[in-house]
């Protein structure tokens, strides 16, 4: 495990090549949770989400012990057999580690519409709970991807009276991301006491500002979960540290959803939409989105090529009322391309295209006086994702 990745009482993990993946490499993996341990989730909004989606929801409320995580294969689109496969794949992993299995959460990523092979999953649940270790989260970092490029773990620490608590996290997501809820999948544990409850409450807040500001190509999996589990394991409870404690766990996901961004397909550009001025922060997002999505834009980022119509085309399209050219202003990080609904006079085509071609690039867009704000992280459109994705399943 990553030295900058800290444990968490109460948690151990394991990862292993079981044979779903065909390349031989770690494709299942486990955390154990302590018993008195308490997790809070959320889950994909798509409405044709993956069989371990519906039977994790199923078990949440049930004393959770275990979550179990295969990649190379969704286990979605699959009907009742992939149901089945899914709560056996719980019974499996409950029975070497003697709990319920109602006390699994499972979850999967990969092709969507190919059965789970249950038997891999059934000759290696013996050596996954063996090598369960304290530091065993990076390996569960790496054993969880499928088109990303590297893996994704971060953790942060904060003291309540001399007392250090941890939270540490890790990722997986690089193509069909727009969360609409989180990423595609995320697992986040810490050491403070808290009710499911209070998780979950806190978990909605972090997710509404990080993994639900992300998108890569606007596609939402039909696979998306992100768990939150305190292992009462530190001697600090929630209610000691409420503010503290949503300040990390914000600052966590924040830089996860980033990860996610920046491994973005074939992605060359981290982008940031920004979007001010409008009634409402729902309308900044929607211009925000509009823009982010844009196929244009995203290729001419991919391109560095200064062509401010698109941006402009994006925002004169988004589904909000209200927005009057006269108040438009756009730019590109700091040079100021568009003010008041006119070419700035300061605007050259070099200024803006010196700043297309730097790695990190943030659109501000003003459209008003409301004191509204809201930003939306997306990357450029290279050919690489289209060859990514044209060769997915060969």
């Amino acid at each position: 495990m990553s030295i900058d990745l800290l444990c968490v009482n109460g948690v151990k993990c394991s990862s292993v090549a079981s044979g779903i993946k065909n390349n031989n490499s770690l494709d299942l993996s486990l955390i154990s949770l302590i018993d008195g341990t308490n997790t809070a989730a959320v889950f994909t909004q798509n409405i044709f989400c993956a069989a371990p989606v519906l039977v994790a929801k199923n078990h949440l409320n049930s004393n959770i012990q275990a979550l179990l995580i295969n990649s190379g294969n969704a286990n979605a689109g699959t009907g009742k057999k992939g149901l089945e496969d899914s709560f056996k794949s719980c019974e499996i992993i409950a029975e070497e580690l003697n709990i319920k299995p109602e006390q699994v959460l499972p979850f999967s990523t990969g092709v969507i519409g190919q059965l789970l092979p249950v038997e891999s999953i059934e000759k290696n649940a013996n050596k996954l709970v063996n090598s369960l270790t304290e530091d065993g989260l990076g390996n569960v970092a790496k054993g969880i991807l499928t088109t990303d490029l590297v893996e994704k773990y971060c953790s942060v620490s904060f003291k309540v009276d001399g007392v250090k608590v941890n939270l540490s996290g890790v990722a997986k997501g690089s193509g069909m991301i727009r969360p609409n809820m989180a990423t595609m999948l995320s697992f986040i544990v810490t050491d403070i006491g808290a009710s499911q409850d209070e998780l979950q409450q806190c978990l909605d807040i972090s997710v509404s500002q990080s993994f639900n500001r992300i998108t890569v190509d606007g596609d939402t999996s039909t696979n998306d979960a992100c768990t939150l589990s305190a292992t009462n394991q530190s001697g600090i409870l929630y209610s000691q540290c409420k503010e503290a404690f949503q300040k990390s766990l914000n600052e966590l996901t924040k830089k996860l959803a980033h990860m996610i961004v920046k491994d973005g397909e074939g992605s060359s550009k981290f982008v940031e939409v920004r979007v001010s001025g409008l009634e409402s922060n729902e309308d900044c997002l929607e211009v925000a989105y509009t823009v982010a999505h844009s196929p244009l834009v995203k290729t001419a980022l991919f391109a560095s090529d200064a062509n401010w119509g698109r941006i402009l085309a994006a925002v004169g399209r988004a589904r909000v009322d209200g927005i009057s050219f006269e108040n438009i202003n756009i730019s590109l990080n700091e040079v100021q391309i568009i003010s008041s609904g006119e070419i700035s006079e300061q605007y050259t085509e070099e200024a803006g295209s010196r700043e297309m071609e730097k790695p990190e690039i943030t659109i501000w867009i003003n459209l008003g006086e409301f004191k509204t704000n809201e930003s939306v992280w997306t990357t450029d459109l290279s050919y690489d994702y289209v060859k990514i994705n044209a060769e997915y399943r060969s």
